[in-house]
């Protein structure tokens, strides 16, 4: 007897995980991404027909797909009761199940990331002796839990009150064994402490999960709430979004190919250049004014989180493959008005006559050697969110998360040079753009950050008392 299939779809650059659940021929998708080709093919592949769409909350980080899957299937969206959703729906809660093939899906509701939060549980009937499966949503990650700050009507500590509720009534009931499926992973703006694991089981999360490790609501909700990073502003649109449920992406217009001129034109009416490409490629020759986002890290949130949803952009990519790309991803987290991209890119910008800008990067060595030389003259940003400062930090840095940079820049001095640092690099590449739109001429981007810092052996403090 052929058991009941699931199907993992990961997003990197979103850090969210959604599924596919197939039996006998019928399938449900659970937490769909916006471009949704990716489920119908995989439903061809297996030859079943997608007849379910569940959704574990609305969403604040990621615009769903939900809609355009339903109308292209026929399936039916199933959310939890009281999510205020717009389109054609059934509300679920406690008890309800779904049977399809050997599969049996039964709802719990587990509000606190969000009231209307619901988990799947998932047995195969097909298979008794099999374990049960749990998708978590945002509810329990690998760990992690969801953060408590979603509601317009509740504080941060009454959702984190729910949540240990939740948890702890539902499911830390269920048996050790329990195979757990969240929504996200490692680098998601959902959690702080996400493991980069695809999965786990409830007996493990029991005994690792620093949240679940707490032994009263109270202390629960101090570990959730104290020092809980800053809400991306865009959270509630998306929310909005997915709630009305997003239009098709058919219906995205193609990008047109600017040329230079026209650019620059665009730039001048309030556009604003996102350069795609790697972050050397980026540092040694860009348009003036361009804020840098690789495409090869988490491009998608960080665009929406420096960028928001409504400026208009245009995108400077490697080539036309990576242009369609930076707009998929674009999309899926509801950024649409992007007027096009740079024709020829840089090539096309020097033959037309125009400057191109830099920004210097620097070796650790050669700044400790710079340090020493004219200690007054160097000062150092580190843009790591203030959680990462447990592993250290070098001395006398100041620490400002990049999703503050850009409203905290009277902070820094003008007269000093600004040595900028993040973990890796990617987020400190980020930074200099920020600062160089913003007319900060005297800076340097640490390369390979403070992983390389830690590396080479050099030294740095234990904690930072300076920014926050």
């Amino acid at each position: 007897m052929e058991p009941v299939q699931v199907e993992r779809f990961y997003l990197g650059c979103l850090a969210h995980a959604s599924y596919m659940i197939v039996s006998q021929g019928v399938a449900a998708v659970i937490d769909p991404q916006r471009d949704v080709d990716i489920y119908l093919e995989t439903a061809a592949r297996k030859e079943c027909k997608i007849e379910y769409i569940i959704e574990t909350h609305v969403h604040a980080d990621f615009v769903s797909g939900h809609r355009e899957l339903a109308e292209r299937t026929g399936a039916r969206i199933y959310i939890g009761s009281g999510s205020g959703a717009e389109f054609s729906h059934i509300a679920v809660k406690d008890g309800d199940e779904i049977q399809f093939g050997h599969c049996c899906l039964r709802f719990l509701q587990t509000p606190g990331h969000t009231l209307e939060s619901i988990c799947i549980l998932m047995s195969d009937r097909g298979a008794p002796d099999r374990p049960a499966s749990v998708f978590t949503g945002d509810t329990l990650f690998v760990g992690d839990v969801g953060r408590p700050d979603l509601s317009p009507a509740h504080t941060p500590q009454q959702l984190a009150a729910i949540l240990y509720q939740s948890i702890h009534e539902k499911l830390l009931t269920l048996p050790d064994d329990t195979e757990i499926f969240p929504a996200h992973g490692a680098g998601s703006l959902c959690g702080r402490q996400m493991s980069s694991e695809s999965s786990s089981t409830i007996g493990k999360q029991r005994a690792s999960n620093y949240a679940l490790l707490a032994r009263t609501s109270e202390e629960f909700v101090h570990l959730l709430t104290d020092n809980l990073p800053a809400r991306p502003e865009y959270f509630a649109r998306e929310v909005d979004l997915n709630r009305r449920g997003a239009a098709p992406l058919s219906e995205l217009a193609p990008l047109a190919a600017l040329t230079a001129p026209e650019v620059l034109r665009l730039q001048k009416e309030g556009a604003i250049v996102v350069d795609t490409r790697p972050a050397m490629q980026f540092a040694v020759a860009h348009v003036p004014g361009s804020v840098h986002i690789a495409l090869t890290g988490q491009y998608a949130s960080w665009a929406a989180r420096i960028l928001g949803l409504d400026a208009p952009l245009i995108i400077a990519g490697e080539d036309p493959e990576h242009v369609r790309e930076s707009q998929m991803r674009l999309a899926r987290v509801g950024i649409e008005h992007v007027a096009g991209y740079l024709k020829d890119g840089v090539v096309g910008w020097i033959q037309n006559g125009f400057e191109l800008d830099y920004i210097p990067q620097i070796t650790v060595q050669d700044f400790v050697e710079l340090r020493d030389q004219e200690p007054d003259r160097i000062a150092v940003l580190d843009v790591r969110e203030l959680g990462e400062l447990a592993g250290g930090v070098i001395e006398n840095s100041l620490c400002i998360p990049l999703g503050k940079l850009a409203s905290r820049l009277a902070e820094l001095d003008r007269g000093k040079l600004l040595v900028v640092h993040c973990k890796g690099g990617f987020r400190s590449s980020i930074a200099t753009s920020i600062l160089r739109r913003a007319g900060f001429r005297d800076i340097a981007n640490l390369t390979g950050g403070f992983d390389a810092w830690k590396t080479a052996g050099l030294p740095y403090a234990i904690s930072n008392s300076v920014g926050a």
